[in-house]
């Protein structure tokens, strides 16, 4: 049962270094969460990039001193949002997930404002279509990328896949998705022309779905393609992002390079990314 909890009047004056306010907290399973806090006017990123943020640490035994306990996060939030969008699995061992799971809004986060990554538009050369291939939390820089006009304005077809292992893992995403097509604000930002082009390919390993088996062995034996009623990439069409857990980047790495593409990145665009700053 999806919980949200919103309250646009809970204003403090942050405390912390570098705080921010938690506007919106919703809990889509037992794992998986997501959240949005003010952005700082000052701060500018590229959708797709990632952001370290925290919270204040145990007090330390001797000295009494706190430090930040800090991560890498993909912003999922489009780069012209007025706030800032999360998600996040929950670690109840983690150190910093095992807390921060427990936000509520109003508390305060800590937020390096240094946005980098390689899952950036620039990253790629011009292509005909792109590829998103998402893995559990490894959705939120697609989250991103899917709100941003640029991402349709450069590809004739945009396709997200996402897998998992549970039918309620896809919510976040798949609900994002729905949002695309029936909000006004994206209509009237994106077009419904452009909205047209996105192809959605959700499927689950554990839990009976439509769609069942991970994307790699779809694309292996041909399924997904043959789904979907496109070829297998190419060099010469097709651009791709990945990101996931580690296995799942190392195996469609080696599938894409089988295809013919070349990684790529800020300084030197090819044909696919892979974040690597983090791993779901």
């Amino acid at each position: 049962m999806t919980q949200t909890v919103t309250d646009a009047k809970a204003v403090k004056v942050p405390t912390l270094p570098d705080a921010q306010k938690v506007t919106e907290v919703t809990h889509w399973t037992d794992r998986l969460f997501s959240f949005r806090m003010t952005r700082p006017a000052s701060m500018r990123f590229r959708s797709g990039e990632f952001v370290m943020i925290g919270l204040m640490g145990d007090p330390d035994p001797k000295t009494g001193k706190q430090k930040p306990l800090l991560r890498a996060y993909s912003i999922a939030s489009p780069s012209w949002d007025d706030e800032l969008e999360f998600y996040s699995i929950k670690v109840q061992d983690g150190p910093l997930t095992s807390r921060l799971q427990h936000i509520k809004v109003g508390d305060e986060i800590i937020l390096r404002p240094k946005p980098v990554g390689t899952l950036v538009h620039d990253a790629l050369l011009p292509g005909k279509r792109l590829w998103l291939f998402a893995t559990g939390t490894g959705f939120a820089p697609f989250a991103s990328l899917l709100r941003d006009p640029q991402t349709y304005e450069d590809y004739d077809e945009v396709i997200i896949t996402h897998t998992c292992r549970e039918v309620s893992e896809l919510t976040y995403g798949a609900t994002l998705i729905e949002s695309l097509k029936t909000d006004e604000l994206m209509d009237e930002l994106i077009g419904a022309e452009n909205l047209a082009k996105l192809r959605y390919y959700p499927t689950t390993t554990r839990e009976q779905s439509p769609k069942m088996g991970r994307i790699t062995d779809l694309m292996r034996d041909g399924t997904a393609f043959a789904d979907l009623g496109v070829p297998q990439p190419t060099p010469e069409t097709d651009r791709a992002m990945v990101c996931g857990n580690l296995a799942f980047n190392l195996e469609i790495k080696e599938m894409l390079e089988g295809y013919g593409l070349e990684e790529g990145a800020n300084s030197d665009p090819k044909h696919y990314v892979v974040e690597k700053a983090f791993l779901d």
